[in-house]
């Protein structure tokens, strides 16, 4: 190979250390060897004739060169790979991988589930799944899309509300046999509550009573936790009293090892949306993805679908 011609393969290791500035966790993603990286780095740079990327012993970042050079390589791979789709047909756009985040406890107990059934119909589509309940850089991390909890303020996604996902009050009955069950929003004071120390305002209840009257409650207890699971486990050990997504209880409320308190108040609902990397929407094995989450979310207990 001449080592001054510039090859896709090059192209795309390049792409892909701009965007999360780590030679080492780019071999990690592409299953090779960081000598390798660090070889179609040189051979990309001697055949471009400048340098694109300046290092440093904790960073690689762009030149000046390099931000230009890699703005034209996005859209040159995205042409390559749409281009590629579009010759193979149908049969050829059902096939490659498909990168998608999703908030942590949501993609553990009801994603994962219909990614199974997408490639149950889709076999020779691979999906790396990543969860994770932090707003992460989409296109550093390599993303086609994202499933979201709660509001979202990047406007440079292309976004898809699914609905909204529902919220109730639960507790164990072996938590509440003791203590008796709150029949007010009054009542929730001085109960153990168990927060959500990544959520803001999680210290406050607030709560729509009858009449749309609306409650504002404090809300302290001993455990606070990071994590949806965890917070489930906690709901189900008896250890208190927490405000939780009804696709996280569900279950455990139909076996009674949580019941519903104060029915007659309802808790703001969280927004359900969809993000596209731009330009991964053109990909057709992306908008097929897209498509049957958009089709089947609706079958998630709690989740109303988004009207229109």
């Amino acid at each position: 190979m001449d080592k001054s011609e510039i090859t896709l393969e090059r192209m795309r290791t390049f792409v892909r250390v701009a965007e999360r500035g780590s030679l080492s966790a780019v071999a990690r993603e592409l299953g090779i060897g960081q000598s390798t990286v660090t070889r179609h780095l040189r051979e990309l740079e001697e055949a471009v004739g400048v340098p694109l990327l300046s290092r440093t012993t904790r960073r690689v970042s762009l030149t000046d060169e390099g931000s230009r050079y890699y703005a034209n390589s996005v859209q040159i791979l995205r042409l390559v790979e749409q281009a590629r789709d579009e010759a193979r047909g149908n049969r050829g756009a059902a096939a490659g991988t498909i990168r998608v985040s999703c908030t942590a406890a949501f993609g553990v107990l009801h994603v994962s589930r219909l990614i199974f059934a997408f490639q149950d119909t889709y076999p020779d589509i691979d999906v790396d799944l990543s969860l994770t309940d932090e707003r992460v850089d989409l296109v550093r991390e390599g993303v086609d899309i994202a499933l979201r909890l709660g509001p979202l303020t990047d406007s440079s996604m292309k976004l898809r509300v699914l609905g909204e996902s529902r919220r109730l009050l639960v507790a164990a009955p072996s938590y509440l046999e003791p203590r008796g069950t709150p029949v007010s929003p009054q009542d929730l004071v001085g109960h153990e509550g168990i927060r959500m120390s990544n959520v803001a305002g999680s210290d406050v209840l607030s709560l729509q009573g009858p009449g749309g009257r609306s409650h504002q409650v404090p809300f302290a207890g001993r455990f606070r936790v990071d994590h949806g699971l965890a917070a489930r486990e906690a709901l189900a050990a008896g250890r208190g009293i927490a405000p939780a997504h009804r696709w996280l209880v569900d279950d455990l409320m139909a076996t009674g090892r949580l019941v519903e308190l104060l029915p007659d108040y309802s808790l703001p609902s969280v927004p359900l949306s969809l993000l596209i990397v731009p330009g991964r929407a053109g990909i057709v094995r992306v908008r097929m993805l897209v498509d049957f989450l958009v089709e089947h979310i609706g079958g998630i207990p709690g989740i109303e679908r988004a009207r229109g």
